[in-house]
């Protein structure tokens, strides 16, 4: 199973003791992957579709616990597409009404056709009721990437109104939810690590948080290892490629017209620097007579660079 699935499993089972957080995980659902169907007779009746088992266990227990209502479940397989879909029914007129008026998605005096709003927003007015909310969407119409490879978290919504809801509740979290539009819908998403984390937490998917916050920590502690050896395989090109050039320098001066017309202080230096190949500034400067500091080698190996670059040009004044 994927880690998103992972987390729908955990989220499948749990439900809220509170009835007002039922009523908002359900209005969720209902809003998400819920139907109204009318029956032809000028009754309605609610269905839920969804080709996730564990979606279809949720709405049924919900409005079994929250209503004491039994719904009615269909499995459909598709052998053109081989997936299932599950269809939990709330059949009888009144029973759908009455679950419609408490999750607030048709006023007290009755129904009217099209897409499913939340017409009273008492329903998530609470803490708690906007995270049971979220859990419902999620279960409904939300996935996220492997954090292992991706951080992403994405809940699809067929309409610009539910989209704009469920963006307002995350970002009363303290997070920066964002919407864009995939062909005909609209997707809320979140991007950071850390946020997905809040997420996870807000939901209260705490075994699926636990693996995520594995995951981030042993990537971040990869990310540091990483930067660290390539800063100091950087660093050691650099010293590498600095002594390369510091000895042909010296070399080409002791070769052209000797070390010995250098000052004492330079000469000491071209010939340990010679001798010491792989010693770094510091370590020339603890050699010296008496020792110099890193600041005082670098001059000194930059003086012998401007000497060396006069000679190849010939200059009389390579030396001051």
């Amino acid at each position: 199973m994927s880690f998103s699935g992972d987390v729908k499993e955990e989220l499948s089972r749990q439900v809220p003791q509170s009835r007002h957080c039922q009523i908002a995980e359900l209005a969720a659902l209902i809003s998400m992957c819920g139907s109204v169907v009318n029956d032809g007779n000028g009754k309605f009746y609610i269905q839920f579709c969804t080709e996730k088992v564990t979606v279809a266990r949720k709405c049924f227990t919900l409005v079994e616990k929250t209503f004491n209502i039994k719904a009615d479940i269909a499995i459909r397989r598709n052998p053109v597409r081989k997936n299932v879909s599950y269809f939990v029914n709330v059949k009888g007129h009144e029973n759908a009404l009455r679950i419609l008026q408490a999750t607030k998605l048709i006023g007290e005096h009755g129904y009217s056709c099209g897409e499913l709003h939340i017409v009273n927003y008492v329903v998530i007015q609470q803490s708690c009721c906007k995270r049971a909310f979220l859990r419902g969407a999620f279960l409904a119409a939300g996935s996220m990437s492997d954090p292992k490879k991706a951080y992403h978290f994405e809940i699809v919504c067929f309409s610009q109104g539910i989209a704009k809801l469920i963006q307002k509740i995350i970002c009363s979290f303290s997070m920066d939810a964002k919407i864009v539009t995939r062909k005909k819908a609209y997707v809320v998403y979140l991007k950071e690590g850390s946020q997905i984390v809040d997420m996870l937490n807000i939901m209260e998917a705490h075994v699926s948080l636990m693996e995520l916050e594995n995951v981030r920590i042993l990537k971040e502690m990869r990310n540091a290892v990483n930067r660290k050896v390539n800063c100091e395989t950087a660093n050691i090109n650099k010293t590498v490629s600095a002594a390369v050039k510091q000895i042909k320098d010296i070399a080409y001066i002791r070769d052209t017209i000797g070390l010995d017309k250098l000052s004492e202080g330079l000469q000491e230096l071209a010939v340990l620097r010679l001798e010491h190949a792989d010693a770094t500034l510091k370590e020339l400067g603890e050699l010296l007579e008496p020792p110099v500091g890193k600041s005082g080698v670098n001059h000194r190996l930059r003086k012998l660079g401007e000497i060396a670059d006069r000679v190849r040009q010939n200059k009389e004044d390579y030396y001051d």
